[in-house]
């Protein structure tokens, strides 16, 4: 299905951490043997798990550029889990927050209740498909074709939310990176790539 791979203009271009970039493409090939295969409810749970990796990378661009309004999330969360979520060092951490209530940090960016309700309605769909409750959701192509244009959708809404933190970050790098004996790096790509790409 070629339009699925459109996640991937959304995800990151480099990660940080091999084991990032290593299990996303296990989804995604997952996704793909699933569907040449007609497995398609499968398919659905491996695009699944694509749509909340994106979800998870985009509450990190949060964390990392807007770090008191992410404490300030916490409100909610047990001291330890606020900790974890502090202290993570790979967006794929906010695994550990239930998927319907992980949407809620992106209130943070001005996702509004009823946009949060139709992205918590993808994980209520998952949630039935991965039970063993002797339905098969996903018979065919049409209703996983369905099911990934929906997760587009909510992907191109949550990142025209990110644009102001996706802004903020680029005039940040801008500003912090004129001078070239204040950098990190010498050169000119290293910063682009080690520190605004990632």
């Amino acid at each position: 299905m070629e339009e699925a791979g459109r996640i991937f203009d959304y995800l990151p271009v480099f990660y940080k951490n091999p084991t990032e970039e290593e299990y996303i493409q296990f989804l995604w090939e997952a996704f793909n043997s699933n569907y040449d295969t007609g497995k398609y409810q499968f398919a659905f749970l491996s695009y699944h798990m694509l749509f909340m990796c994106f979800v998870y990378f985009e509450i990190w661009k949060i964390k990392e550029n807007c770090y008191e309004d992410f404490q300030k999330a916490m409100i909610g969360f047990s001291k330890e889990m606020e900790k974890e979520l502090l202290d993570a060092k790979t967006p794929l951490a906010l695994w550990q927050v239930n998927e319907s209530t992980v949407f809620r940090c992106l209130k943070l960016i001005g996702v509004d209740n009823s946009d949060i309700s139709r992205f918590t309605k993808i994980v209520k769909d998952r949630n039935e498909t991965a039970h063993s409750n002797e339905n098969i959701f996903n018979k065919n192509k049409e209703s996983l074709k369905e099911k990934v244009n929906e997760m587009l959708v909510c992907v191109e809404a949550i990142q025209e939310k990110s644009k102001p933190i996706i802004e903020k970050a680029f005039h940040a790098f801008l500003v912090e990176g004129q001078y070239p004996d204040e950098r990190e790096f010498l050169d000119d790509e290293c910063p682009i790539k080690e520190i605004f790409v990632h």
